[in-house]
């Protein structure tokens, strides 16, 4: 077992956790794809699940990194979650993500009763890329296109409610709408341009298929999105974006732009952010709140 992995474990042991680590949920060719599973030590009753996607601009990140951390808190009330890997971009391009996250929302429910989840009640909550992907899976339930061939194909991927922070949404309007001096989007070795395969604007068509703005529905599950109104690397705008079409579909969608926060940081980490999430959950989950 890794370091980080053995870390993990006394750590959530700590915490009054139980954790499965590394399960299979899907193979994609010759690669096992992994996935780390939060609990409750006790628990009244099948858990509502918190799907956990980590970011890292397509082409870092991992299901053991400090960012996980940030969402395993809910296991004190009441949650399961999930932290799953997918495949990076420098390995496999759109939508192969797209893949995978579906390909874990499925694994979960075909093995909810094995480990006392509640297959009806998933949310998906990321940041950043990972932001990017949970709003994918929650405004393309049903696409055929998206979902890939990967595991348990019987099973839903659709979730119940989805928590974005900062996540990009429009990969064509970033550079328009960056902050002077954020970071370029356009160029080919962008993250969203290596994820896409070749220069966005070169590729619009294929990078219009990457934008979850562009699949909402009525029948999308309801929304939280939190971004920093000085965000360096994923313009503000794009959580506008992905507001203004989830609320022209009719979607129930909730947005707090946080002034001076940046990309992450201490202002996303907060009691106060945390309170949001938590009571946006137990809404959306537990049928608490509203």
């Amino acid at each position: 077992m890794r370091t980080v992995a053995l870390m993990a474990v006394l750590a959530a042991a700590a915490a009054g956790q139980q954790v499965e680590k590394n399960l299979v949920y899907a193979r994609a060719g010759e690669t096992e794809l992994l996935l780390d599973l939060y609990r409750p030590e006790k628990a009244a009753g099948p858990l509502p699940v918190v799907v956990w996607i980590y970011g890292g601009a397509f082409r870092a990140g991992s299901k053991d990194d400090r960012q996980t951390a940030g969402a395993t808190w809910l296991t004190e009330h009441g949650y399961a979650v999930a932290a799953f890997n997918y495949r990076l971009s420098q390995v496999a391009q759109w939508p192969a993500q797209a893949y995978d996250c579906k390909a874990a929302v499925r694994w979960l429910r075909a093995n909810a009763g094995r480990y006392g989840l509640d297959a009806g009640k998933m949310a998906a909550w990321g940041a950043s890329a990972g932001g990017h992907l949970a709003a994918m899976l929650g405004t393309s339930g049903g696409v055929a296109e998206l979902e890939g061939d990967l595991g348990n194909p019987d099973q839903s991927s659709r979730v119940q409610a989805v928590v974005d922070f900062f996540g990009p949404t429009d990969f064509l309007q970033m550079d328009r709408q960056a902050l002077v001096g954020g970071m370029k989007h356009d160029p080919a070795d962008s993250p969203e341009s290596q994820l896409i395969g070749g220069p966005i604007q070169e590729n619009r068509e294929k990078t219009g298929r990457a934008n979850p703005a562009a699949y909402a529905t009525a029948d999308d599950p309801p929304f939280l999105i939190l971004h920093g109104d000085r965000d360096p690397l994923v313009p503000v705008g794009q959580s506008e974006i992905l507001f203004e079409a989830l609320k022209k579909a009719g979607v129930s969608v909730t947005f707090h732009k946080l002034v001076g926060a940046g990309h992450g940081g201490m202002e996303f980490q907060g009691v106060l952010v945390r309170s949001v999430v938590l009571a946006f959950l137990d809404e959306q989950l537990k049928g608490r709140g509203k």
